[in-house]
């Protein structure tokens, strides 16, 4: 397994799960970049968000754990209470630090430290969401040269997320799911083509 050298990050809050298996269950087994995946759910429960994405999806759903090695043809996603952080050699920390925006997982850590990994071959992807996570994120991933995509507000269940993002990154693409779908399958077709 070679390393892997781009990235999808994907965040969401309230109804970015139903967004997300929108998206993610329309990709092929053998889709070309990793997908980590970080959606704020109740803290001290153990949610079953793990054999969800299982079974819905063709891709492989895992929950990060400490050095697993980010490879293609996964779902990773953030365990309940803990912030995940992408390192220099491509594999997954733990941290348990403070809540940041109120959340642990937070999306800002996340998207933050996949900017620093990856930089212009990261993409990013803010989904529906109650609160103002992951749009600092974002705009870092924006900045540091990769691609940030956002849900359009109007057709998230909840605008929030996605319009915050939009405000501080009036350059930032907006697409509704099925356009972030079509995104997605455009960058396999180019990656294994």
């Amino acid at each position: 397994m070679g390393t892997a050298s781009h990235l999808i990050v994907i965040g969401g809050s309230w109804g970015g799960i139903q967004a997300s298996l929108s998206i993610l269950s329309a990709l092929p087994s053998d889709y070309s970049i990793p997908i980590v995946l970080v959606l704020h759910r109740l803290r001290n429960t153990d949610g079953d968000l793990n054999s969800i994405f299982e079974k819905k999806l063709l891709l492989k759903a895992q929950e990060v754990e400490e050095k697993d090695n980010i490879t293609k043809g996964y779902v990773f996603l953030a365990p309940s209470n803990y912030h995940v952080l992408i390192e220099k050699d491509y594999s997954f920390s733990l941290d348990v630090s403070e809540l940041e925006n109120y959340s642990r997982p937070s999306i800002d850590v996340t998207f933050t430290s996949a900017a620093d990994v990856y930089g212009k071959n990261l993409i990013g992807i803010l989904l529906s969401g109650a609160s103002k996570d992951g749009s600092s994120g974002l705009k870092y991933i924006f900045e540091k040269g990769g691609t940030s995509v956002v849900q359009d507000p109007r057709e998230a269940e909840v605008s929030t997320m996605p319009q915050s993002a939009i405000d501080i990154i009036p350059e930032c693409t907006v697409l509704n799911l099925e356009g972030i779908k079509e995104f997605l399958f455009f960058l396999h077709d180019h990656r294994t083509a």
